[in-house]
């Protein structure tokens, strides 16, 4: 139930709130009989709770809760014709004064409940406002569990309209739907039903209380009004609330006398049902009509969409048995999606990349190589997807530039890797590991079956890259016994990888950070932002040579 405030400062009432399909919450009964001769339905608001209760600092007499309930009880039977009203209570104080509580806040929150608890027993269904982040800790949990037991709670949210709109549609709506999910998981985390819970949007115009805070041009506020509907809509629908109210329409001074308030109405309306009021009518070019955008429409299992690219739930389970994990899994193809904007392997590419495999490390079987997806749960095409993305990071590692390391980078790299296997070869075609086709190869980047040949005699080898003639010119060595003059060639080699690899994570979180607003997920549930090379759960589609060498060493043990 969507619920709208109004009282006699509210100047475009009738123009807006007057009408079939809407809710008016008033404490006069000349608006409320009027409001409903025009179609409206109505429940009762009253705006001083403190001068029923007290506050936390002067409760008032606690004897006196019972009088001033049934007083109030028959007062908002006579405004709205109802025998068992809805009756907004304005505000909770203190609602996030930490525990343990003052005895005379004690004494208000007992006051509080006891005159709830009274409301309810005459048949009425309170809704008492909330203010301020409820502080749930401590004895303070079974608090909020008595009062909801007798009372719904309506948590008010007056983000500052500025603010959303800089945000744009997606980020700003992201933001307000996060805010009001946040609202409410808080309740429900110290076991307050949903179906207790309601949501209070403000649209006040006054500086310093949120809502527009001076946003200009108006159409930007209708915009975020826009938004704010929406969002209060999805997640109403999520948590299954049962009402949404709106607040902030009254002009009773100069500081909140504002004229695009009606339209604003008409917005908020139109953006619930665009029966309620014909808000592109009025407004033209004024309001941005498109009701999709930033908006979470995923067709039944999807959990997110990037793009026009659905990502399943199918899809992220199927991933989810590579790495074990569900959210690691949803990055990952996150990731995927970002990267092919950038850089497209060709599915043949993938599939030559595959026969390469199936080749140089199961012997060329194709059963060996399925048995060892099924052993790790992964489906051939799962398995594919996982080789474009070696290959995509490849290109893109190969467009990065890498510095020249220092001489201390040199000798920091030849302390603390003394024990590197290295041995000196020559390879045709030149491979990634060995660009120069005539060098030191290092056993952290090549495959260990180099360093194992014989030597002085062209042996051919066979990788995931292609098949290579490789010589080996010496015996292996370690780094440490290695001259200066011959190591530092292969340990810049390495060093610049090193600044690519870094380079590439930075590189790519950097585009997945761009690219959020173009991802929609369910319960805007995003991924987290990283860098997950799937190839490290199955060391087997590695292109790195020597990750697969260890892979292959690890089945001989």
């Amino acid at each position: 139930m969507w619920i709208d405030f109004t009282d006699g400062a509210v100047s475009f009432w009738r123009e807006r709130f007057a009408r079939p399909g809407v809710v008016i919450a008033t404490g006069g009964p000349q608006i409320a009989t009027e409001a409903r001769a025009s179609g409206a339905a109505t429940v009762h608001w009253d705006m001083h709770l403190h001068r029923r209760v007290g506050t936390p600092s002067e409760p008032l007499d606690p004897a006196s809760m019972v009088r001033r309930a049934d007083s109030l009880y028959e007062y908002a039977v006579s405004v709205t014709g109802c025998q068992q009203p809805l009756l907004a209570l304005n505000e909770l104080w203190g609602a996030s004064l930490p525990t343990p509580l003052t005895p005379t806040a004690e004494q208000y929150r007992a006051n509080v409940l006891q005159f709830a608890r009274r409301l309810a027993e005459r048949g009425a269904r309170p809704a008492i406002l909330v203010s301020s982040v409820p502080f749930t800790g401590g004895d303070a949990a079974s608090w909020w569990r008595a009062v909801t037991q007798v009372s719904d709670l309506v948590l008010e949210k007056y983000p500052n309209a500025n603010v959303i709109w800089r945000e744009g549609v997606v980020d700003g709506s992201r933001r307000l739907r996060t805010s009001y999910r946040r609202s409410v998981a808080g309740l429900l985390a110290v076991g307050v039903p949903a179906s207790r819970i309601g949501l209070m949007i403000g649209f006040q115009t006054g500086p310093g209380a949120g809502g527009r805070e001076g946003l200009q041009p108006r159409s930007r506020w209708f915009a975020v009004a826009k938004w704010q509907a929406f969002a209060a809509k999805q997640v109403a629908k999520e948590f299954r609330l049962p009402h949404v109210w709106s607040w902030g329409w009254a002009q009773r001074n100069e500081r909140s006398n504002d004229p695009d308030k009606t339209y604003a109405a008409c917005v908020w309306l139109w953006a619930r049902d665009p029966e309620l009021c014909d808000a592109p009518g009025i407004l033209g070019s004024e309001l941005d009509t498109d009701r999709a955008a930033g908006q979470i429409d995923l067709p039944a299992g999807t959990r997110c969409v990037y793009g026009r690219a659905p990502l399943t739930a199918s899809g992220i389970a199927a991933t989810a048995k590579v790495t074990g994990d569900t959210e690691l899994a949803l990055t990952a193809l996150v990731v995927r999606a970002v990267e092919r904007e950038h850089v497209s392997i060709p599915a043949r590419e993938v599939l030559a990349a595959e026969r390469r495999i199936v080749a140089a490390r199961f012997g060329g079987s194709a059963g060996a190589y399925r048995a060892a997806l099924a052993e790790a749960e992964t489906r051939p095409a799962v398995a594919r997807g996982v080789l474009g993305d070696e290959l995509r990071r490849r290109a893109i590692l190969e467009r990065l530039r890498a510095g020249s390391p220092t001489s201390a980078d040199v000798a920091r790299f030849r302390e603390t890797h003394p024990t590197v296997l290295t041995r000196r070869v020559v390879v045709s075609p030149a491979p990634s590991w060995l660009p120069e086709g005539r060098g030191l190869a290092f056993d952290v980047s090549a495959p260990a079956v180099v360093f194992s040949l014989p030597g002085r005699r062209t042996t051919e080898v066979r990788t995931a890259e292609g098949v290579f003639s490789v010589k080996a010119l010496d015996d292996a060595l370690e780094l440490a016994v290695v001259p200066d003059g011959v190591a530092r060639p292969a340990i810049v080699r390495e060093l610049r990888s090193e600044q690519r690899a870094a380079a590439y994570v930075e590189w790519t979180i950097r585009r997945q950070k761009a690219a959020e607003s173009r991802l929609v997920c369910d319960r805007d549930r995003l991924p987290e932002l990283g860098f997950v090379a799937l190839s490290s759960f199955l060391p087997f589609l590695s292109l790195d040579e020597a990750q697969a060498s260890r892979w292959a060493a690890s089945l001989r043990r």
